[in-house]
């Protein structure tokens, strides 16, 4: 087994795209690759997701214990398994770091490559290595990738100080190249699932990273000796009268999803069943529905051209679905949407109308206080804060003054910097992104919710046709 974090000095330093590559390059080769990401992220997961084939899992150190880190990383290890960190190795919330990069590969036991954006630097980037082992001894940098190199002389000057001054090899070299940037959005990277140059774009990156680092060196620098202990999940069977149906919408418009969560409703007896907000007319059989986050202020214009679809998800909540929505997820079910001087008609079930902001309106990780008017039950008491995160640029107005809220916002800004959580009827729909980890089980409490409501209106059927 193999394994390692990607890491970098700082945020912006190209570990993204070397990390995409370096999975597509190790897939090329036969490997089987492994993605996790570090933080709370959905658009780096979803290109690590394509360059390797599996589904990219999360990591995160302030939502999860250390021990459900653990478990996360090796219940879903396979051959080759690269951790992609966030922001710098030594960057966190903590003073102490103990939700840093370094601490996940102290967790971990990870070996440390580095990405170092080298534009301008010459003998300045040995005491950058030094002073990064010395910070922390236990951390292991075994490796650095420099990226953005002038040229052929560029590179040569920089290895010859690296081998001079440090003990740290340097695994690969990467010229400037215009063709491997990925368009950037406000979130980072431009999402993998609106693009159709997606698989093209991996593919060049795969083959700028097999020509440029040394693969068998990394493999060789980040093997790890096992046990090989099975930490499979169990494998949950459910007759077809005990399962629920949940639609998920998965489109270009939304599709962030953490994979653990979507397992988790698997293995609570749920079939996801993926709709289509922007190309189909009708919602599937279903007894529920989760609308996710991602941009539908880009695809306002197509969304609002979706009528059908929209008054199909109006009736079905009017009717008493159970919906769960976060984020874009909540901006669609609006009234309306405001985007560069345009407006354009969603869905209309939350009675308020999204702007569309220059700066991030609510960004970084919340803390919720659950309110008395929430609409799941309790699997699991606690007086303990909810922690989520949120990253909107958008807010929600015109709200009506005796609006229910399922959530007191503690750290963050939510809806209105006081509340999250918006309620009518079986909705729920807040800015906040939730994982059902760290003492936070929504997926079983929304489960519960779905079967709840299921067996008190066994004769009403949902679909709004």
């Amino acid at each position: 087994m193999n394994r390692v974090l990607i890491s970098a000095a700082h945020k912006s330093s190209g570990k993204t795209t070397v990390s995409i590559g370096l999975c597509a390059a190790l897939k090329a080769r036969g490997h089987s690759v492994q993605p996790f990401k570090k933080g709370p992220d959905y658009i780096d997961p979803m290109w690590l997701t394509q360059a390797s084939g599996r589904a990219c899992r999360n990591l995160d150190l302030y939502l999860m214990s250390s021990q459900e880190v653990i478990s996360t990383f090796e219940q879903n290890s396979s051959e080759f398994n690269l951790v992609e960190g966030n922001k710098g190795l030594y960057d966190g919330l903590a003073l102490d770091g103990s939700n840093s990069n370094a601490a996940l590969a102290r967790v971990l036991k990870l070996p440390v490559v580095l990405v170092i954006d080298a534009r301008g630097m010459t003998r300045g980037i040995a005491p950058l290595i030094l002073g990064y082992q010395a910070f922390d001894p236990e951390i292991n940098i075994a490796g650095v990738i420099l990226n953005n190199l002038g040229g052929s002389r560029h590179e040569a000057k920089l290895r010859e100080v690296i081998v001079h001054y440090t003990n740290v090899p340097v695994i690969g070299a990467i010229q400037h190249d215009e063709r491997l940037m990925i368009v950037e959005r406000h979130l980072g990277l431009m999402p993998s699932n609106e693009s159709n140059e997606s698989a093209n774009r991996v593919s060049i990156l795969g083959q700028a990273i097999e020509s440029q680092v040394d693969l068998d060196k990394l493999i060789q620098i980040s093997k790890f000796e096992t046990d090989e202990i099975s930490l499979k999940k169990s494998v949950v069977t459910f007759t077809e009268k005990q399962k629920i149906k949940i639609g998920v919408a998965r489109d270009r418009a939304f599709g962030f999803y953490y994979a653990d969560d979507i397992d988790s409703m698997s293995a609570l007896g749920a079939e996801i069943i993926p709709f289509d907000t922007l190309n189909d007319t009708q919602l599937p059989h279903v007894d529920a529905l989760f609308i996710g986050g991602g941009f539908p202020e880009i695809f306002a214009a197509e969304l609002e051209k979706n009528s059908a679809m929209r008054m199909e998800i109006y009736k079905a909540i009017e009717m008493g679905m159970p919906v769960y929505a976060e984020c874009g997820g909540l901006m669609y079910l609006s009234r309306q949407i405001t985007y560069q001087g345009k407006i354009h008609s969603m869905v209309g079930a939350i009675p308020g109308d999204i702007v569309m902001h220059q700066k991030p309106i609510g960004r970084g990780y919340v803390n919720l206080k659950e309110d008395s008017q929430h609409l799941w039950p309790h699997s699991k008491l606690t007086s303990n804060p909810i922690r989520g995160h949120e990253f909107h640029y958008s807010s929600l107005e015109h709200l009506p003054i005796n609006s229910k809220f399922a959530y007191k916002v503690e750290r963050g800004h939510g809806i209105d910097g006081k509340n999250d959580g918006y309620i009518y009827k079986n909705l729920l729909a807040s800015y906040a992104h939730l994982r059902s980890v760290g003492g936070c089980d929504w997926v079983p409490r929304f489960i519960n919710f779905i079967k709840q409501v299921k067996h008190s209106t066994q004769s009403t059927n949902f679909h709004a046709c």
